[in-house]
């Protein structure tokens, strides 16, 4: 099977939009995707056709919205391979699922007991461990990155010990692109006996993610960059290890037995769900599940190779252009600085030749620092784009250095 590209953007009817008169080129991918039109119609009918309350009603409409939602749930589960469906958790994206896991570690640690992340984290991953190390005492350590942007394995490697009780990475750096070896990875902190989570954002939306074969105890991402809504995530995790997870909220739908002196929580995966979910977001995140795992993902990956390699080669040949990221093993991000310009006046400049990008210091600040940037420019790319694109990017990178200079 290959990809009909043409075909695959005429199911996406924002890419259709013009900016100042100009085709829009999307390559913002990293920070949001854009929504075929299966999903936007999935949203459509919930709300039009089924719109109730899930677990609670005792009418056709609840009952069709509840059956509706929890096939949502089997569905994800059996896109990332979990081994039940009570391991997967909905949240409100990735940063959720991470503080689910924190604030639930917060109560479990002590002094004395220490957290690894790395050096290229998102905020998300990154002050959400910070703050649950200032609550319980514990130690932040931070495994350092090399000059060009890869994981030093020997470094992490040197910071898990016996006192390990956590480790979290990306699976995708969404500043640098860098692809880690989350299975390595995991099996390096699994041998200390640490609980392991993968930040997911970056990497679900490229394909072939299955959690039983990492090893992982938690998984985390969002809808929004697998082509599903805003507002919805999951939080996958090893049932084994949330059963005893300590609860996020507390209130309707998670709870077993209530009285007016306490109450007891009910099983996976509602004691980990409190409240009105977000229906409609589930359902319009299984679309765009079914959606992705229609596509043959070998000629997704390949596409999205095909991408960035033509932008790193083009880049080589732009005077003035530094990538910031360059890993062996890269996916879907180019950052990089345009001469001495600011990232936000590259920004602008490609708006106004209808290119979308990201600018700025990408959720990462202490990288930035490290690097002794302000930020970067970030283009990333994703299936819908196009080789054509890319060139138009850099006809658009050409314009804004003779502006620029």
């Amino acid at each position: 099977m290959s990809l009909d590209i043409q075909a695959l953007r005429a199911q996406f009817p924002i890419l259709a939009r013009k900016i100042d008169g100009k085709p829009l080129v999307y390559l913002d991918n990293a920070a949001t995707t854009q929504k075929p039109q299966a999903v936007l119609d999935a949203i459509m009918d919930f709300y039009t056709t089924t719109n109730a309350n899930v677990h609670r009603g005792a009418h056709s409409l609840s009952d069709e919205a509840t059956r509706r939602y929890e096939q949502s749930r089997d569905d994800v589960a059996r896109f990332i391979n979990a081994n039940c469906r009570e391991e997967i958790i909905w949240t409100a994206g990735t940063t959720e699922s991470i503080n689910m896991v924190a604030k639930g570690l917060a109560q479990q640690l002590k002094a004395g007991d220490e957290v690894v992340v790395t050096e290229m984290e998102h905020h998300a991953n990154l002050v959400t461990w910070q703050q649950a190390c200032k609550v319980s005492g514990a130690t932040l350590n931070v495994a350092p990155i090399l000059d060009n942007g890869e994981l030093d394995l020997d470094g992490f490697c040197a910071l898990l010990n016996s006192r390990t009780k956590l480790v979290a990475f990306p699976h995708v750096s969404n500043a640098l692109g860098t692809v880690n070896p989350i299975k390595t990875l995991t099996e390096k902190a699994k041998a200390v006996g640490a609980w392991v989570l993968v930040d997911g954002a970056q990497g679900i939306a490229h394909g072939g993610v299955d959690v039983q074969d990492i090893g992982c105890d938690f998984y985390a991402f969002s809808g929004h960059k697998l082509f599903g809504p805003t507002g919805i995530g999951v939080l996958w995790g090893k049932l084994s290890v949330l059963q005893d997870w300590p609860v996020w909220l507390v209130g309707g739908e998670m709870i077993a037995d209530v009285t007016y002196q306490d109450a007891t929580w009910g099983g996976l995966p509602n004691r980990l769900e409190a409240g009105t979910p977000n229906i409609a977001g589930a359902i319009g995140l299984a679309a765009a599940v079914n959606w992705f795992s229609a596509l043959d993902t070998a000629a997704v990956q390949q596409h999205e190779s095909a991408l960035l390699a033509s932008a790193h080669e083009q880049a080589n040949s732009l005077e003035g252009m530094r990538i910031i990221g360059t890993a062996p093993k890269k996916m879907g991000v180019m950052s990089f600085m345009l001469a001495n310009a600011h990232p936000a006046d590259v920004g602008f400049i490609l708006d106004r030749q209808g290119v979308a990008i990201r600018t700025g210091d990408s959720c990462a600040q202490p990288l930035m620092k490290k690097l002794g940037i302000p930020g970067t420019a970030r283009a990333s790319f994703s299936i819908y784009n196009t080789l054509e694109e890319v060139d138009v990017l850099f006809d658009a990178l050409r314009k804004a250095t003779m502006m620029l200079a």
